[in-house]
């Protein structure tokens, strides 16, 4: 089933999606977890409708896998900068044994949980890693289960920091490139852990209603020392939100943000499938009257 404004889900013949329960798993038999894979998350892992399973190491990922990369790579020319994503291990384990079952097992099973995301920290290197090599200028961590909303300081310390530490270290040991985290929600709280991974730069920086980062302390909290993507509301400023006030929240991210530099202008997660385009256009107006460097004087 494919959501007319979301990923597409994938059930079984009688209506329920598949999850293994954690005492299912056996870590060294995980690499990475796909959770988008046209036949949906599979255990053990096969891709697509092959029966073959996918034997961790070398050649589990089909070069069908990097043709997206290749392809916008080819398209854009060197002048765009393209970027390739993985998802944390933490995402995939909750996307593996389901949200809820995933959660309960940090408390009842911590053990096999952070194995788990040991030996998913490997596929998630090579991943990225495939990327690179197709062309990717940058690789993006997907991390949205890893908020305040779903999980404390202490598990993310205990459970999170860990593994994206080995993604992170892992890729840059290997290639020159930026590696930046995706966590949506309330992160406001723990923007020192998500540094501590060794990431370059953080992105969705959810506001308030939606999350709890405020722009200005968020880069007073990093000082330079990490790039900000986001902060612009998807829902209540560019979905429903009015061209003129996409245009000032752009105005006044940019201006809290941007000197100095390290800021990217965007929405803080995804833009909504229904936002209207005038107001996609409003970003793009203020990121060129606003973001360039020497910034010019601010409108009254």
């Amino acid at each position: 089933m494919a959501p007319p404004d979301g990923n597409p889900h994938v059930f079984r013949p009688d209506g329920t999606r598949f999850h293994p329960s954690p005492a299912e798993i056996e870590p060294d038999a995980l690499f990475y977890v796909e959770p988008h894979d046209l036949a949906g998350i599979t255990w053990p892992v096969r891709w697509s409708f092959v029966d073959e399973v996918a034997a961790p190491g070398d050649g589990f990922f089909p070069p069908w896998h990097f043709d997206a990369v290749r392809a916008v790579r080819a398209m854009a020319g060197p002048d765009v900068s393209v970027h390739g994503e993985v998802f944390s291990p933490f995402s995939q384990v909750l996307e593996l044994l389901d949200c809820t079952a995933g959660l309960m097992a940090l408390v009842e099973d911590p053990g096999r949980i952070r194995a788990c995301l040991d030996r998913l920290a490997e596929g998630a290197v090579a991943f990225a890693c495939g990327q690179v090599a197709a062309g990717a200028d940058a690789i993006l961590i997907s991390s949205a289960f890893a908020g305040a909303g779903l999980i404390s300081r202490r598990h993310y310390t205990e459970f999170v920091l860990p593994c994206e530490r080995k993604v992170v270290a892992g890729i840059k040991a290997r290639h020159d490139v930026p590696v930046y985290t995706h966590t949506c929600g309330a992160i406001g709280d723990r923007l020192d852990l998500m540094e501590a991974t060794g990431t370059n730069g953080i992105d969705t920086l959810d506001p308030p209603p939606l999350g709890t980062v405020e722009i200005g302390e968020a880069k007073r909290r990093t000082a330079g020392r990490l790039f900000l993507k986001g902060n612009i509301d998807p829902v209540n400023t560019v979905l429903l939100g009015t061209p003129d006030a996409v245009r000032a929240a752009a105005r006044q991210r940019i201006l809290t943000a941007g000197p100095g530099g390290g800021y990217v202008l965007s929405t803080a997660c995804s833009v909504p499938p229904k936002a209207p385009p005038t107001n996609i256009l409003r970003l793009r107006e203020a990121a060129e009257a606003f973001g360039c460097y020497p910034q010019p004087e601010a409108e009254p």
